[in-house]
């Protein structure tokens, strides 16, 4: 179970919404449609934002708190991968000697194309 908020009950951000996608390799998923989600351990945007990636608006519609322990195949497929064993092999390689804890909790981020 996910705990949902609106913004009045969300915590500060912790970093910029410019930051919230930047690895090529995602930016490329978003735009193409395949990753609608990304996950961070602090909050980098607001609902209704907009994050630009190469001249294109993609607004976020949700902010919430997960473990990871909660994720599930179809969280990782927001993600751009198949399932969450992928997911998190390429999580723990940008991160080196992270540990993979179910209860650690993550903001997650979902967005769609702004219309045009």
């Amino acid at each position: 179970m996910t705990n949902q908020h609106n913004n009045q009950e969300l915590p500060p951000k912790t970093c910029t919404i410019d930051k919230l996608v930047t690895v090529p390799e995602d930016i490329e998923k978003v735009l193409t449609g395949k990753k609608t989600a990304t996950r961070r351990n602090g909050r980098y945007a607001d609902i209704g934002e907009i994050m630009t990636l190469k001249g294109k608006g993609f607004i976020v519609e949700n902010v919430y708190s997960q473990a990871l322990g909660e994720l599930t195949d179809e969280h990782a497929k927001q993600e751009g991968y198949e399932n969450v064993e992928e997911y998190k092999e390429s999580i723990l390689s940008f991160h080196p000697g992270m540990p993979w804890l179910p209860q650690m909790r993550v903001w997650v981020h979902e967005f769609r194309p702004v219309s045009e």
